[in-house]
């Protein structure tokens, strides 16, 4: 059961850091689920873990992890949408 909820939990916060952006992670649910590991990671690997957990994540890191996940991601798609179109 603690494998569903972690999902939910890391969807969710990939999906409000695309809504905080303002852009889309590519993938849908599955994109966004993995967004929120990542910037899960990422937060907790910079930041530290402090704040409330949810689902084994402790959502303040998280959150601000999954926001540079997803601006890095949208600045790669937009430089290789750029460099394939002349």
């Amino acid at each position: 059961m603690h494998i569903i909820w972690a999902l939910i939990v890391g969807g969710i916060i990939g999906w409000l850091a695309g809504l905080i952006v303002g852009r889309d992670v590519p993938g849908g649910i599955i994109g966004n689920i993995v967004a929120g590991f990542i910037g899960a990671w990422l937060g907790t690997a910079i930041l530290g873990s402090f704040g409330p957990m949810i689902g084994g994540f402790a959502i303040i890191p998280a959150l601000i992890g999954a926001i540079i996940i997803v601006l890095l991601i949208s600045f790669i798609m937009k430089r290789t949408r750029k460099s394939k179109t002349y």
